[in-house]
């Protein structure tokens, strides 16, 4: 029987305010068995780069990155936002890696073709080494993972966290029992996204389907939806998606299966 692996991605508005950070570290900290967590941090980054002068272009939600760019997501995700969740993590008791992509080589992305945008440094993963990540997991220490990959060409690579989260999940779904928890500011999926009791706690590929004919799955939590059921079809046990004050029980959220 596999062990059990509990993978968090955190949206960087929660890991960049210290109130939020504090409560959403002793929570994961508390969750039982192996563990690993994903983070965000564009707001950070954004307020660094106006003090650098270096202004910020966003396309449908994505950053734009081009080497100015890269310089300051590779500081502020692999630096500044790792760093302090990693010392938090130590704080509670948790012997946490702060890691990108490039750090033993777990994550390997190529660069995003130019099709109606030029992206820049913006990487589309093409490879997770679920071995090395096991090696370091089952040796004790829980890796947090900065949303920053490479593509083995000396090439830092700004990349979604949301989908990091996922391609880790999948690459080791072979070697664990793993369930992956997206937390964010929400208490799930919602079917009216002002009431936070409306969550829709079970969700499978019909019901996905009607939450989208019927308009109340949209914008973001579409893509995030869609990696969620990839996920599963690649042997992911279980994705959940709740509100990061709700870690401490996964019980609670939208549950896919």
């Amino acid at each position: 029987m596999k062990e059990k692996l509990t993978i968090v991605k955190v949206g960087g508005k929660i890991v960049e305010e210290p109130e939020t950070l504090a409560a959403l570290l002793r929570d994961f900290s508390s969750i039982d068995g192996y563990k690993m967590l994903v983070h965000g941090g564009g707001r950070s980054a954004t307020k660094v780069a106006a003090q650098l002068g270096i202004e910020t272009t966003m396309v449908d939600g994505r950053r734009v990155t081009d080497t100015e760019m890269l310089n300051v997501v590779t500081m502020v995700y692999g630096g500044l936002v790792n760093k302090n969740i990693v010392a938090g993590l130590q704080s509670n008791g948790i012997n946490a890696l702060g890691m990108t992509g490039a750090d033993m080589n777990i994550i390997r992305s190529e660069k995003r073709p130019i099709k109606t945008v030029d992206y820049g440094w913006v990487g589309d993963v093409k490879e997770v080494n679920g071995a090395a990540l096991a090696s370091l997991i089952k040796s004790g220490v829980v890796p947090v993972i900065a949303p920053l990959t490479h593509d083995k060409a000396g090439h830092m690579l700004n990349t979604n966290a949301d989908t990091m989260a996922g391609e880790c999940a999948k690459g080791l779904a072979e070697i664990f029992d793993v369930h992956l928890v997206f937390c964010f500011e929400k208490a799930g999926v919602l079917r009216d996204e002002n009431d936070d009791n409306s969550v829709v706690t079970e969700i499978d590929r019909a019901t996905y389907a009607q939450l989208l004919e019927d308009g109340i799955v949209s914008g973001g939590m579409i893509p995030k939806l869609d990696n969620a059921f990839e996920a599963i079809s690649s042997g992911v046990s279980e994705v959940i998606i709740t509100k990061a004050s709700a870690l401490n029980d996964l019980s609670l959220g939208s549950h896919l299966k």
